[in-house]
Formats: structure tokens, sequence, C-alpha cells
């Protein structure tokens, strides 16, 4: 595979990834834990901070070691091929082509709106949109990254367009910001500004995502570090304009009463169009979703298949486009089988947590490497090291740790579907030592 992307298309891969559906509905879960226009805005801040120091500290990595697969190659080199495996286990058989499903499925329920579609025809819809981009992305990165940029630059003007709309139209209030402040008391606040942050860190989640495809970036050394710096700096902008916008229209507790936040703000200027509006960008944000991680998730697969730890016929590169065409293939079947068993959402439900167990090793894998291999040539070093680092592992830790408290049987569930990479982390190792 060619080194044919350039930093605007290594940042847009990494927005594109970030900005799903999350931005349109959490806003209202946000206003329901805290009441408060400086706290809701708060949350974002802090939030998009945490995913800054990640960013910061997983960019020392992907400068360092460039190469498809990401995660996969950091886990590999810190911890060993087991550790490496059972995360490309995890994001094959769950993470993300559940979440590849989903965000198939839920591109097709918002299509409903316009023609109302039976659960089949839901079904079908989100297998052809997988489809379509499978076989798309198989002709060449170039074409699947320009068809990329494009939902992308949409999906920022989609929620520049709410912003501006909405701050600048009449309709909105500024006592709406009121009550400023919580009346609450500190101590009380601090299990709903957790649950808030919770949640508003799964709309960040995704800013990890150019580093599958670290193979395949020109100048990786500065465009890497820099596309995971801007791609966050600019997600934490939009996101915090947008709630000032929805605050300023609805106010906090019209915000909780909401059922689609985004189309009832936008409606308070614009009427019933406003609203046909927030689906649309809901349909071009969902499908965006879709395409990103089609493109770039089966680069794991490819690196791992590389490593001999996978079906070998994933290593394969098509002859004439350059692209790891039978992992696309494989991704898309699985991913569109999820569609059909219905099954996607719970297995998000049970494993959405252990991406912040691999998001923690890798940042403590910088600390690691740095005594591991001293020599290994860094044209990035991580900001505040090891604070940063330290900072954010601390963080995801608690995060991962209050799921486990607060959901005990779906954390036992993911962790044990995350195990059941072992058998065959087995398997494909005892092949590698018999070749």
């Amino acid at each position: 595979m060619k080194r044919v992307l350039t930093l605007l298309d290594s940042t847009m891969i990494n927005v594109g990834t970030i900005i799903g559906s999350g931005i349109f509905l959490v806003p209202t879960t946000i206003a329901l834990y805290l009441h408060s226009s400086i706290l809701t805005v708060a949350v974002w801040l802090v939030a998009g901070a945490v995913t800054l120091f990640g960013a910061l500290s997983i960019a020392e990595l992907g400068a360092a070691m460039p190469r498809a697969g990401g995660q996969f190659v950091y886990l590999r080199e810190a911890y060993g091929t087991l550790w490496g495996f059972l995360y490309g286990w995890a994001s094959f058989a769950v993470i993300n082509s559940a979440s590849i499903a989903a965000l198939a499925v839920a591109f097709a329920t918002y299509l409903g709106f316009f023609n109302p579609l039976t659960p089949f025809q839901i079904k079908l819809i989100a297998v052809l949109a997988i489809a379509a981009f499978t076989v798309l992305n198989t002709y060449g990165v170039k074409t699947g990254v320009w068809t990329q940029n494009m939902l992308t630059f949409l999906k920022i003007g989609a929620l520049l367009a709410i912003a501006v709309l909405g701050l600048s139209l009449e309709g909105g209030d500024a006592a709406h910001f009121q009550p400023l402040l919580p009346t609450r008391s500190a101590a009380s606040l601090i299990g709903p500004f957790g649950l808030a942050l919770v949640a508003v860190l799964w709309s960040y989640d995704g800013w990890i995502e150019i580093t599958y495809i670290g193979g395949e970036v020109r100048n990786p050394g500065r465009n890497i570090p820099l596309s995971l710096l801007y791609s966050v700096l600019l997600i934490v902008a939009l996101y915090i304009v947008v709630n000032l916008a929805f605050i300023y229209l609805l106010s906090i507790p019209g915000m909780a009463g909401a059922e689609l936040v985004a189309a009832d703000a936008v409606a308070v200027v614009l009427g019933g169009v406003g609203t046909t509006l927030v689906i649309l960008a809901i349909l071009i944000s969902t499908l965006g979703g879709v395409h990103v991680n089609v493109l770039a998730c089966p680069r794991i697969y490819y690196a791992m298949a590389e490593e001999g730890l996978f079906f070998q016929s994933l290593a394969r590169i098509h002859p004439r486009y350059g692209t790891p065409a039978t992992s696309l293939l494989v991704q898309g079947v699985w991913s569109s089988f999820l569609v059909f068993s219905g099954t996607f959402d719970q297995l998000i439900t049970y494993v959405v947590f252990a991406s912040w167990i691999f998001y923690a090793m890798s940042c403590a894998g910088v600390i690691i490497l740095r005594r591991k291999q001293p020599q290994l040539p860094r044209p990035y070093k991580t900001w505040g090291y090891p604070w940063v680092p330290l900072a954010f592992i601390v963080f995801a830790a608690l995060l991962v740790l209050n799921t486990i408290i607060s959901d005990p049987r779906d954390a036992l569930i993911g962790l044990g579907l995350i195990l059941t990479g072992l058998p065959a982390y087995l398997y494909w190792k005892g092949k590698a030592v018999a070749v």
C-alpha cells in the first residue's frame, strides 16, 4: 500500500469518524443530568481535554510506528502478540464490525423519516450501504478518502449551519442560559457529572482512527500527530458552539425534554423545515460513519494476517488498486451478518467499554516503549510526558471501573467475548510456529 494520504485527508478521516449521531442526541442526556448551562458546556470541554490527552499520547506511537493496524501494532510492541491479537479480535468480532452495522441501520432508520420502511427494508438498505462502500474502497484508497472528505465537509457544514442559524436568527433567548450555575451542592454533582462525562466521551470516540491507516499517510512523523491534534481541537470547537446554540434556542429544561434535541432546536427558527434539515444532517453523519469505518478498519485485520495471526488471505493486496480487498470483503460480510442478526446493539453494549481498556494500554505503551525501545526513532514526542499519558490512563481506568460497578453483568459478558479470542490466538500462533 502506498503513502498517498495528505494531512487534510488524515484530519478528515478522524473528524468524520468522531462526528456520528452523538452530537444530535447526547445533549438531551447531559441536560437531564446537570441542569446548568455552565456545567453543560464544561462537561463537553472536560471530555474534549481527556480526548486530547489521549490523542497527544497516541500520536507518539503513530509517528514512531506508522504502519497499518494502529493499536494492534502498538499493543504488540509494548505487551507482546497476545494483547495485539485480542485487540484485533475484539475489533473484528464486535467493536468495529458492530459499529458499522449499527451506523448503517441508524442511517436506514432515519431514511424512513421520508418514506416509512419495514424492519426488513431497513436491514436491506443498511446492508446495501455496507456493500456499496466496501466495493468503493476496493478501488483505491484515494477514491475512498475523496468520498470521505466530501462526507466530512458536509458533516462540518451541517453542524456549523445549526450553530450559525441558531445563534443568528430570531427565536432564541439569552435568558435560556439560566441557571448558569447549579443550585445543588458540589458533592451531589459528582455522580451526575461523571455519568454525563461518560455519555459525552462516546460522542468524541473515534479520534484514533487515522492510526489504523498510518501505513498510507505521507510524511507520517508530521502528519499523523498533526491530524490527531487538529481533528480533536476542531471537534471540541464544533461541539461547544452547537451546544451553545441548543441552549440559546431551547434552554436546559427544553433540551432535557426534547426527543431529538437538534431537530427541536432548529425547528425554533425554521419550523418543520428545520426538522427535515436536521434529519438530512443525521443521514449524512451516519452514512459518513459507515464509510470511514469500512475504509480504515480492514487495515487492522490486514496487519494481523501479515503477522500470521489471522486468515492469511486477509493479507492480500489488490494487485491493481493497492487495497486490502479481501479484508474489506470479509469485514463487509461479517458486518452485514450482524445487521440481519439484530445483535449489534447488544454486542456494542457489552464491549463498548473495552475500547477504553485498549486506549489505556496503548497510552501506557508510550511509557513502556520509552524504556523498552529507547532507540526507536520518535519524530514526535508526547507533549507533557509523562503526565499527559498518565492523566489519560487514570481517567480511562476510572471509566472502565465505573462501567464494571454500574453494570457488572454486561461488563463480564463483554470481557468474556474478548477472551473468546484466546483459543483463536493459540490456533493461529500454533500455525505460525509450525511454519
